[in-house]
């Protein structure tokens, strides 16, 4: 009963903010165009700022252990599962394939994972180090097949040359990336910030969370016509180029986009975390404290992020948004049943 009650206590805030969200997009108070503006807001400004903050002030390597091993495998397996998914199942292009990718298998370590971490685990440490393999690994690898997938058929010269050079040249274009690349060269060169401004980028970066579920709120009003409508030049200073959409009208994209999502949250609440338990129960014979944090960790909903992501590359967020919506209710139940079938064991 404890434990669910702090499932509950976990998961409030995140209901309570998009759900505000939603009334303020019913209410028109903000006007029609403040889902793009708060997205705009959240990617470039509020969560460079949070990421900045988190690498340059941890340690680069807390993460090579092997209970993250465990965790990483579960996610590299998944994201792969999703990005297969999406493209064979539901005809994707490169693009959104990715944000299926992010959608089944990125987790939502920061404002979920340390509430719950502390709860039921007693301290958020394997949570901080998630987050910093995500920011690192995980979210380069998916912001490059963004960026190559909306944009590497644009420009002049030759097509291979064309996607070298945006590879090469997208740490500088895109905040996310810039701003954990300087986290890194912070974190590795042992600097410590004036107190101004690195109390400038905690209050900016505490914007990021709660705008980003406002902004996910009010998305929940948009026509499907509307969403994903944000023009992908303000983040790669490209023009947008659609991908195809191999479903033949609104009702059969209707149906394919819902279908989507059911892969998408089947293989982020059971398969994520049921590859995690293999891989470090049977595999690595990970202790039961450790076990508990890497399955309970795995089964964590779908971040936001996967949705401020399709928002900003002008893609359709509806699979994205409703991935993340409906994993994090999915979720109450797989978070409750893991840690009663390995018990947690901290305070």
């Amino acid at each position: 009963m404890a434990g669910m009650h702090a499932l509950l206590s976990a998961f409030a805030p995140i209901w309570m903010l998009t759900a505000i969200g939603y009334a303020v997009g019913r209410s028109g108070l903000l006007g029609e165009r403040a889902e793009a503006v708060l997205g705009r807001f959240v990617f470039h400004v509020a969560m460079p700022a949070a990421l900045f903050t988190m690498v340059s002030g941890a340690r680069l390597d807390s993460f090579a252990n092997s209970s993250m091993v465990a965790f990483a495998v579960g996610t590299a397996l998944v994201c792969g599962l999703g990005f297969l998914a999406a493209g064979r199942l539901f005809g994707r292009g490169t693009a959104d394939r990715a944000i299926g990718s992010m959608a089944s298998g990125y987790v939502n370590s920061a404002n979920l994972g340390i509430p719950v971490a502390v709860q039921v685990l007693g301290d958020a440490s394997f949570v901080a180090q998630i987050i910093l393999f995500q920011v690192l690994l995980v979210s380069p690898v998916i912001l490059t097949l963004l960026d190559t997938g909306t944009g590497a058929g644009s420009g002049t010269g030759s097509g291979k040359a064309v996607v070298l050079r945006r590879m090469l040249t997208m740490p500088v274009r895109n905040p996310i990336i810039m701003a954990s690349l300087l986290g890194v060269a912070v974190s590795a060169l042992g600097l410590r910030l004036p107190h101004a401004l690195a109390h400038s980028c905690d209050l900016l970066g505490a914007a990021a969370v709660p705008t980003a579920l406002i902004t996910l709120g009010l998305s929940l009003n948009a026509r499907p016509a509307a969403v994903g409508s944000t023009d992908l030049a303000r983040v790669t200073a490209q023009p947008v180029r659609a991908e195809p959409d191999l479903t033949q009208g609104a009702e059969g994209a209707g149906h394919s986009a819902r279908a989507e999502v059911v892969v998408a949250v089947a293989l982020k609440t059971l398969v994520q975390p049921l590859i995690a338990f293999a891989v470090g129960g049977p595999l690595l014979h990970l202790p039961e404290h450790q076990l508990l944090a890497v399955v309970l960790c795995s089964a964590l909903p779908t971040a936001q992020n996967a949705f401020i992501y399709a928002q900003q590359y002008g893609l359709d967020t509806r699979v994205a948004r409703n991935a993340v919506v409906t994993s994090t209710v999915a979720s109450m139940a797989t978070l409750s049943l893991a840690t009663w079938a390995l018990g947690a064991t901290g305070s």
